[in-house]
């Protein structure tokens, strides 16, 4: 009798174990608004997890395709925040939530014309950020920006 209490106890544990870490994962939202990126790729546009909202790396493309804008890097870079800001808003937040920023660059040497382009995008205050030199991106980028940004509660 010891025996079978020992096993009901341990399957409910499991049990329990098993709803709860579904019910934590209810706080994870996995978000695609079509208004940048098409919905069908293999990945979200943005997790939301409690008021934090991860957005995937975005590129210089044209809304709605996955064609780069034409100019080189200074209007990728344009786009690309624009891309970021469209983003955000269509999830409920401004590029005044962003609070980390990676950056890549196919090549560092174009950080500086990169930074020209930036900084225009933030009104009172600069995210942290990281830079990178790459080899390689998505559709032949010169430039790939990925964000986190945070509400306020």
């Amino acid at each position: 009798m010891k025996k079978l209490l020992l096993i009901v106890a341990i399957v409910c544990g499991v049990a329990y174990g098993s709803t709860s870490s579904a019910e934590e994962s209810k706080g994870v939202e996995f978000l695609n608004s079509g208004k940048v990126l098409p919905t069908n790729l293999p990945f979200s546009e943005a997790v939301r997890v409690g008021n934090t909202l991860y957005l995937s790396g975005q590129v210089g493309i044209v809304p709605g395709t996955l064609e780069l804008v034409p100019g080189g890097l200074k209007e990728e870079a344009k786009q690309t925040m624009e891309n970021i800001k469209t983003s955000l808003e269509a999830h409920g937040y401004s590029m005044n939530d962003i609070v980390k920023c990676t950056v890549m660059l196919a090549d560092i040497s174009e950080w500086a014309a990169f930074n020209d382009v930036y900084k225009f995008f933030f009104a009172d205050h600069y995210p942290a950020r990281t830079a990178l030199g790459v080899n390689g991106l998505a559709l032949g980028a010169r430039v790939e920006v990925e964000c986190i940004a945070v509400l306020s509660k």
